[in-house]
């Protein structure tokens, strides 16, 4: 006599029941036969948390979690785990390591056909092997001062970890233009700026150069300039062509033009270069620039420009007439974010606007606040992963670029109590890669882990 398998039976006729149930527009959805697995939870670097839907008439689930996504092979413990809620907790887990998961619903004492896949990794961490530039394609940079540079236990840490440096105050106007003489000759001061230039050559770094011209920058002499306005550019000539002449060679890259554009109207900030020098002030600095070191790569470099749509088309109005005039190589998007804004498509959207153009892109002052809204008073551990998860969205934004758009991805700063966002905003914040003890955070290994991917 044949033999029948009821329980296939019955589960092949609450499939059908679905089936019928939905055939029909107006017919309710009673709910799912078939649980959906979610996507990961809580990801660390020993475990994370695996979620599902629940399934129709279901009472209990059975997990499976697996290091191969065929799951030929089960962890000890989730073959058929039973669970009775619509979440596990797998713990005790290495770390960067690739995981599966899936579930089956038990409707009347039978199981469902298993869920879709879920795959997830869990965190790393990071080793003294695995350093921010030998990871990367491109030039990994940092913020720094003559302070700083001069200090071993920052040396250190820069020299292991870091292939660029920035100077983060140094080679402004304001630390280099001092006044001018009773002939009307600019009065340089080369100390602070001699420093950083002297650190990068000594350590073989690329140097970038910040900033020729900035309105938060601008020297007394400068603001309360009484003298004609050809008289005041003039001045200016005088002195992105000293600086960029006595730092040929040495300097990599200069960001001539920094931060023009207005916030949220997209047009020109009234500052005292607009307004002695007139709309085309940029071009202007470009073409000293230019004409002082045809080789250096000039760069544009402004923030929000992910965000703020109008201010990116602005700026990028101002990039299109430099390249018109070959005057410009790169554009630096300043990434001073938060754990929760920009998205990454977002960024992805903006850098693409300067691939179309062949630019050169430097994702330019990457720091991630992880307190904007004054909301903790600590640094937690759920918002310690989800800033490593906002940096592991940059550098995989910026590691996906064209190798020929790649410049550079600089950190603002080292660590945490190093940022200016401390002195800036009066509530705490932990912006940075590392600790105030040099300590590497979980936003260090997320910058690693999205270059191993």
């Amino acid at each position: 006599m044949k033999k029948y398998n009821f329980k296939h039976i019955y589960v092949a006729v609450l499939c059908l029941f679905f089936a019928v149930s939905c055939s029909e527009d107006n017919d309710p959805v009673i709910g799912p036969l078939v649980p959906k697995a979610n996507e990961a939870q809580d990801v660390k670097t020993t475990g994370f948390t695996a979620t599902w839907g629940r399934v129709f008439r279901g009472t209990a689930y059975q997990l499976d979690v697996s290091e191969t996504s065929d799951f030929s092979t089960f962890l000890d413990g989730y073959n058929s785990k039973e669970i009775t809620s619509f979440l596990a907790v797998i713990e005790e887990l290495d770390d960067n390591t690739n995981y599966y998961y899936r579930v089956r619903g038990i409707v009347d004492g039978v199981a469902t056909p298993n869920s879709n896949v879920v795959a997830v990794k869990t965190r790393l961490i990071p080793g003294d092997d695995l350093t921010l530039k030998g990871e990367a394609d491109f030039f990994v940079g940092v913020a720094v001062s003559p302070e700083r540079v001069a200090d071993p236990a920052h040396d250190e840490v820069y020299q292991r970890e870091f292939n660029s440096i920035t100077a983060e105050n140094a080679m402004k106007m304001r630390s280099i233009f001092k006044g001018l003489d009773a002939s009307g000759n600019i009065i340089y001061d080369w100390t602070e700026s001699d420093a950083i230039v002297d650190y990068a050559e000594d350590n073989g770094m690329n140097l970038h150069g910040h900033a020729l011209v900035w309105h938060e920058s601008v020297p007394d002499t400068l603001a309360n300039f009484g003298g004609s306005n050809a008289e005041f550019e003039s001045i200016v000539e005088d002195y992105i062509t000293t600086v960029v002449d006595r730092y040929e060679g040495k300097v990599d890259s200069w960001d001539v033009v920094n931060e023009a554009v207005e916030e949220g109207s997209g047009g020109l900030r009234a500052s005292v270069f607009v307004q002695k020098m007139g709309v085309d002030f940029a071009t202007k600095c470009f073409r000293f620039a230019r004409n002082a070191d045809p080789v250096v790569k000039l760069f544009y470099n402004d923030f929000n420009m992910t965000t703020d749509s109008a201010k990116r088309n602005a700026a990028l109005s101002i990039v299109d007439d430099l390249i018109a005039e070959d005057l410009i190589d790169g554009f630096g998007f300043q990434m001073h974010i938060s754990f929760n804004f920009p998205s990454k498509e977002e960024i992805e959207t903006a850098a693409a606007d300067l691939v179309s153009r062949n630019l050169l892109v430097h994702f330019s002052e990457l720091d991630v606040r992880v307190n904007a809204s004054a909301d903790i008073t600590e640094f937690t551990e759920e918002r310690s992963l989800a800033q490593s998860d906002k940096v592991r969205d940059v550098v995989e934004v910026y590691d996906a670029l064209p190798a020929a758009n790649k410049y550079a991805l600089s950190i603002w700063g080292l660590k945490d109590d190093d940022s200016w966002i401390l002195d800036r905003f009066p509530q705490d914040d932990w912006p940075l890669l590392f600790d105030e003890e040099f300590e590497k955070k979980p936003a260090f290994s997320g910058f690693i882990e999205a270059l191993q991917n």
